[in-house]
């Protein structure tokens, strides 16, 4: 295939993967739950990377992290925590800490899969797919973190909720740069899977888990 028609093909590709799809699903939710299209991307995702020489799945669990470098991502994210928990306290108090107090066994089991599979998951597609898949088209560094950070908000229009979609276009930047700077998908995932513990806990949950008060 050419050179053009070959980026030609990655574009269509692309806002398809990444936007095709969500609008998919936004629109028809009877196609399938926003939840369940993780598993089956990942293992197409996993399918091609395998079959890329420049990629290997040790890279999975790369974690070569400056120690300075690591506090000051650990700081950032404890501050960011901070600032959601007196965003709720202040704007949305009924609803603050409503997943552990009214579902204690949920919120365990929340806390402990959402980092392993969702975020991690997320992570891979959003963050490393993304990153080898189309760097032949985002070629400049800010091009890849607002293509990695805008899909990986426009994903969460599913979840029919503006206060989603716009703390995971920060996210999405903030976890786009961070993986440009140390290629280590795991320290993302770690931050994502912190983070998003944290929304679950102080009573942003609802706004990322369609159902939940189902379970309240």
């Amino acid at each position: 295939m050419r050179p053009l028609y070959k980026k030609i093909w990655l574009i269509i590709e692309f806002v398809f993967l990444f936007f095709g799809v969500p609008l998919l699903i936004l629109f028809n939710t009877r196609i399938v739950h926003p939840s369940a299209i993780i598993l089956p991307i990942l293992i197409a995702v996993f399918i091609y990377l395998n079959r890329q020489p420049y990629f290997h799945f040790k890279d999975f669990i790369k974690f070569n992290i400056n120690k300075n470098y690591l506090k000051r991502h650990v700081l950032f994210a404890i501050i960011i925590s901070l600032v959601l928990l007196l965003g709720v306290y202040l704007f949305d108090r009924e609803n603050l800490f409503n997943l552990p107090k009214g579902n204690l066994f949920i919120w365990i089991a929340l806390c402990i899969f959402y980092p392993l599979f969702s975020a991690f998951g997320q992570e891979i597609i959003y963050r490393v797919f993304l990153y080898y898949r189309y760097r032949n088209i985002f070629k400049n560094q800010r091009l890849y973190i607002l293509a990695s950070a805008i899909t990986f908000s426009f994903v969460h229009i599913v979840y029919y909720s503006h206060i989603s979609i716009i703390l995971t276009l920060f996210l999405g930047i903030y976890l786009a740069a961070i993986y440009l700077k140390t290629k280590s998908v795991l320290l993302t995932s770690l931050i994502h899977g912190f983070l998003g513990n944290v929304i679950f806990t102080i009573g942003l949950g609802s706004y990322f888990w369609l159902d939940m008060f189902k379970w309240l």
